[in-house]
């Protein structure tokens, strides 16, 4: 009984001991907090937005000792930080001479598609339109547009030749035809020979209509067009490549949809229609690599296309230009230069990859 006694007023003595300890430590902790927000209220209050920044420069004299001088003493003007202003695109295409290119750097050369046949679906209009036109200036030998529009096809066409001199062609394709597809292909390598690009741009978007509510037939539609379409046309050119025995680059136009989920508005069906490409192009180039034929993607963010210059997307579109770094949509021509580059030479050692290319909306 009393070991059981001595135990208890022990303990009670450390705990009488430890309080003070616990106590101060947590002063300490309140002091610290407290020093810190004062250094940082401090700190911020030492800001000053300056209109000009004083300059002093003191030079040598000519045999590089000290001068004497008091210095030069100067101000700079310093200007308010300014909002790139959205330019609309230039309309004139010059595309690239052999004589230019022979006396380009061979960095320069390898980033161009000199020479080569490059397919590109849904190039009647927007974005794959101005890609087509970025591989005419960048060199190609010719263009070869599918898309099913006739009307716009045959026009698109005719103004690229038109502009450049190239031979262009027009095909009137459905890329969930198979059969029109391969019949395409196969024409188009009995007039320049197999492809060496394919940039595959054609899909639609179904978007604000909620999951509950989307009708099945618009999503079998909106996944043949966008995942089926892909694989058909990546299939027929593909094969042949294979055939030629020569390498080649294919280009499937994504989306950052396939990677995150946009807002404000509900498009599970397109959104799990462009993860769907991203993971065909990263299983293809799996697979098509010993052919040396490369597979890359490209996922756009959101695009000042015409398809988005309607007034009942301005609402959305003030939310999506808040939430993207760069605060404004892309230009119609914003993927040209990854296109060229990905369907040059200068990208041979890169297959497999999907560049996000959204002004940096998928960093939040």
């Amino acid at each position: 009984m009393a070991a059981a006694t001595r135990s208890v007023r022990m303990a009670s003595r450390l705990t009488s001991f430890s309080r003070p300890s616990a106590l101060f430590a947590q002063r300490a902790s309140v002091a610290q907090r407290a020093a810190f927000s004062v250094s940082t209220r401090n700190l911020k209050s030492e800001v000053v937005k300056e209109t000009e920044v004083p300059v002093s420069i003191y030079s040598g004299d000519a045999k590089g000792a000290a001068s004497s001088n008091t210095g030069d003493h100067f101000s700079i003007p310093v200007k308010p930080r300014q909002q790139v202003a959205e330019s609309e695109p230039d309309d004139h295409v010059q595309p690239l001479e052999d004589k230019v290119y022979r006396q380009m750097p061979r960095t320069l050369q390898k980033m161009s598609v000199m020479g080569k046949v490059i397919i590109i679906t849904g190039g009647a209009r927007g974005l794959g339109n101005y890609m087509a036109r970025a591989c005419a200036e960048a060199g190609a030998k010719a263009i070869v547009i599918f898309d099913a529009n006739q009307d716009l096809g045959d026009e698109s066409a005719a103004e690229l030749h038109q502009k450049t001199g190239l031979p262009v062609s027009f095909f009137k394709v459905d890329v969930r035809d198979g059969s029109a597809i391969n019949a395409a292909v196969q024409n188009v390598v009995d007039l320049y020979g197999a492809p060496d690009v394919l940039v595959n741009s054609a899909g639609i978007a179904d978007s604000n209509i909620p999951a509950e509510k989307y009708d099945a037939a618009m999503f079998r539609r909106l996944i043949d067009i966008n995942l089926n379409g892909s694989f058909l046309m990546s299939q027929a050119v593909g094969r042949a490549m294979m055939a030629a025995g020569k390498p080649g680059s294919i280009i499937l136009v994504a989306s950052m949809s396939g990677t995150i989920v946009n807002y404000p508005q509900e498009q599970s069906c397109y959104n799990a229609s462009k993860a769907g490409v991203i993971q065909l192009g990263k299983s293809l180039a799996a697979e098509w690599a010993k052919y040396n034929i490369r597979v890359n993607c490209i996922s756009p963010g959101y695009m000042d296309t015409a398809l988005n210059k309607v007034p009942a997307l301005d609402a959305q579109k003030k939310i999506w230009k808040s939430l993207t770094p760069q605060e404004r949509l892309g230009a119609v021509d914003d993927l040209n230069g990854l296109c060229v580059f990905l369907a040059s030479d200068a990208s041979s050692f890169m297959t497999g990859s999907n560049v996000i290319i959204d002004g940096g909306y998928t960093l939040y």
